[in-house]
């Protein structure tokens, strides 16, 4: 059996516990080619290295003796559309062996840009995403965070290029064509990424900076200039920062998510630096990351909450600090907002598919968002009953307990039960921890995230939406509060409103893009088509999903053929994570 249903690997049998990695990037073909040498620990009385892989071709695999190398006999299986192909490798215990490969074109885990894909339009640019289970695309690998090892890497590229890696790069920018990065602190894989592009540093503060395309470098080192200021406090609240640097790497468009924690280099989208600081909640989630999924570390996909919940809470808490309470409150009441309006209409058995459990394994944990903010809110609601001086103190606990450690929600709850609930009796009731961690839906003590402002907005927008009357003052709403204003309006709206609302307040075309993906999203099921080319433009530079998906979504239900023609002409510009979610919506 092994370990991580989303995984081939046997770590119960042997481990990973170093990677060299020796890598050559190939633009023209659109590949990696190199070998990746696993340091292994193993157990038990076992003799074979099974490895995840996905449409990888293996070229050799050898194993280290007193001497050199010998060849190892090893079977590639029958692909799965999931998991991809289990790599078995025969083996006499190997302390160290290698795998010689290369990629495929088609990687799903690897974007590879053409130069008018970029910001600067002249030299070509790649770049990975991971997480999930997309390493084993790019390294032969055990691909189940419940392994971690520390790895080292040499690469070569295109001279004019700059190569980096979640690991310590160093600041200068000279291009050599040759890198060599080393990562020393044990990493799961989906934490595995490189990028390679016209990338030049911008510093920020001691230990943060920037880097990024000439012309992006300098604003987003602006945007992002709270970014120490950020570190400083949550080495306050929760313990110190154990990665030595935390820089940013601006992406182009085209990936897929607002940002991806890895250690050391987080990956982010252009889409947040639109020069106002009001989108960089994203910088404090993925720092966030360094403690909450970096530092302790989910085991399987099955308990994603462990990192993406306590990670939602921690980056609300580095909002407070950074930018007030009433920022973070409605920060919190915009996402919970997501969560109630999608969970309302919904029957017992379809909320217990939607939002089991904390406790409840299921796929649902690994590929939505709602699972994780239950966490978040899970975390807030003991902070509130049992007080931040006594919370964080555990809180810190916690990550100091399990750093640098894979854990599960067993191992969550053993811990809380020793180290909150026992020494502080009577505080919370056992049915209410077992309303979070074991039943669906929110539990219906949890208190709502209210906004004073929000309220304001609510009125506003019955007044608009019963008299016509425009909301007054809008052009100075904070974007928080535009987006509260779209997401609590009305799917559909008549093209007389929609008219009214972007002649006095410009939100068709506009830059920002949360807005814009909520404008959009309305009138895609408005079928207002004064806005559709504003809106097909957006589709083709935009490749973020939570931007683009669900205004497919809206077009899907209102002009399948017209989302059709966006997306031929936006997909070459997509990352494959992208393009097979938007074909799973349009039926492709």
């Amino acid at each position: 059996m092994t370990h991580d249903r989303h995984s081939y690997a046997e770590p119960a049998l042997v481990r990973t516990t170093h990677l060299e990695l020796d890598l050559e990037l190939d633009f023209a073909a659109k590949v990696l080619t190199g070998s990746a040498t696993h340091t292994l620990a193993w157990a038990g009385t076992g003799d074979r290295l099974v490895l995840d892989t996905r449409d990888l071709t293996v070229v050799a695999v050898e194993g280290a003796t007193g001497d050199g190398w010998e060849a190892l006999e090893y079977s590639l299986a029958v692909p799965d559309k999931e998991l991809g192909s289990a790599l078995t490798i025969r083996t006499a215990r190997h302390e160290r062996v290698r795998v010689s490969y290369r990629t495929a074109p088609t990687a799903t885990g690897l974007q590879w840009l053409e130069p008018a894909m970029t910001a600067g339009g002249v030299m070509p640019f790649m770049f990975s995403q991971s997480q999930a289970i997309h390493a084993r695309s790019w390294v032969p690998v055990q691909d189940t965070p419940s392994v971690r090892f520390s790895y080292s890497a040499h690469v070569t590229a295109p001279p004019e290029l700059m190569v980096l890696m979640s690991a310590d790069n160093g600041t200068t920018s000279r291009r050599t064509g040759s890198y060599d990065v080393v990562m020393p602190e044990p990493i799961p894989s989906y934490l595995l990424a490189i990028a390679a592009g016209d990338l030049v540093f911008e510093p920020i503060g001691e230990r943060s900076g920037v880097w990024a395309e000439p012309e992006m470098a300098r604003r987003a080192a602006t945007e992002f200039a709270d970014t120490e200021e950020m570190m400083r406090v949550t080495e306050e609240l929760f313990g110190p920062y154990r990665w030595g640097r935390y820089d940013l790497l601006v992406l182009p468009p085209s990936f897929p998510y607002g940002g991806m924690e890895n250690p050391r280099m987080t990956f982010a989208t252009p889409t947040v630096v639109i020069g106002d600081k009001s989108l960089v909640s994203v910088v404090a989630h993925e720092l966030a990351h360094s403690w909450s999924g970096n530092l302790v570390t989910q085991d399987s996909w099955d308990d994603i909450w462990l990192n993406e919940g306590f990670t939602s809470y921690v980056e609300n808490r580095i909002v407070e600090a950074v930018y007030g309470a009433e920022f973070a409150e409605m920060e919190t009441a915009i996402k919970q907002h997501a969560t109630v309006v999608k969970l309302d209409p919904l029957t017992p058995a379809e909320l217990a598919v939607e939002l089991p459990g904390l406790n409840h394994h299921s796929e649902y944990h690994g590929t939505t968002s709602t699972g994780p903010l239950k966490g978040s809110w899970f975390l807030s609601w003991l902070e509130e009953r049992f007080s931040r001086e006594v919370f964080d103190p555990f809180l810190r606990g916690y990550f100091d307990r399990f750093a640098f450690r894979s854990i599960n929600s067993d191992d969550f709850v053993a811990h809380l039960q020793e180290h909150l609930l026992e020494p502080h009796p009577g505080v919370v009731t056992e049915a209410e921890i077992s309303a979070w961690l074991n039943e669906p839906g929110i539990p219906s003590f949890a208190r709502r995230a209210v906004s004073e402002r929000f309220q304001a907005v609510d009125e506003a927008r019955d007044r608009w939406l019963t008299t016509g009357e425009l909301p007054a003052g809008a052009e100075r709403w904070t974007t928080q509060e535009w987006l509260r204003f779209l997401d609590a309006a009305p799917d559909v709206l008549s093209p007389l409103l929609l008219q009214q609302l972007d002649r006095a307040f410009g939100l068709t075309g506009t830059a920002n893009g949360e807005i814009a993906r909520r404008w959009y999203q309305i009138v895609a099921a408005s079928s207002y088509e004064a806005s559709y080319a504003e809106l097909a433009e957006f589709l083709t530079k935009v490749g973020r999903m939570k931007l683009v998906l669900p205004v497919y979504r809206a077009l899907a239900g209102t002009d399948r053929a017209f989302a059709a023609e966006v997306f031929a002409k936006a997909r070459p510009g997509y990352h494959p994570i992208t393009t097979a979610a938007v074909q799973k919506i349009l039926g492709q």
